[in-house]
């Protein structure tokens, strides 16, 4: 057995597990029953899912330029998606669409009723 056999079955098994993980990722937002929960769905296995593929996709093609650009890629999405899923969060707590029978701890809640009295957009 030969370095590019060994690389090709890494890649294979990468591939394998990350699709299955995006996957997870899908079915957990059609089944969670809230909010957060659909959000953490959409954001923690499909991240990991998307590097697991892009880490095979490293083993696969083996060239420095093309992992340089599948890492840039991988660390683009690692910043992103959390970011933007937490405004989401945010603004859907501030729109008063958070069921609140489900959190065990709402820190925001207070702050968001503190802030509802100060005067919003330009003056």
């Amino acid at each position: 057995m030969n370095w590019t056999t060994v690389a090709d079955w890494i890649a294979a098994i990468c591939m394998l597990t990350g699709a299955t993980l995006a996957l997870i990722a899908a079915i957990g937002v059609l089944r969670l029953p809230d909010l957060l929960s659909r959000m953490h769905a959409a954001t923690k296995p499909q991240v990991l899912g998307l590097v697991l593929v892009l880490i095979g996709l490293g083993f696969h093609f083996r060239d420095l330029e093309v992992v340089g650009l599948l890492a840039l890629v991988g660390l683009f999405q690692m910043i992103t998606s959390p970011v933007a899923n937490h405004m989401v969060a945010r603004a859907s707590v501030r729109a008063g669409q958070l069921d609140t029978e489900r959190l065990l701890v709402d820190e925001l809640s207070g702050v968001l009723k503190a802030s509802r009295d100060e005067p919003r957009g330009a003056p």
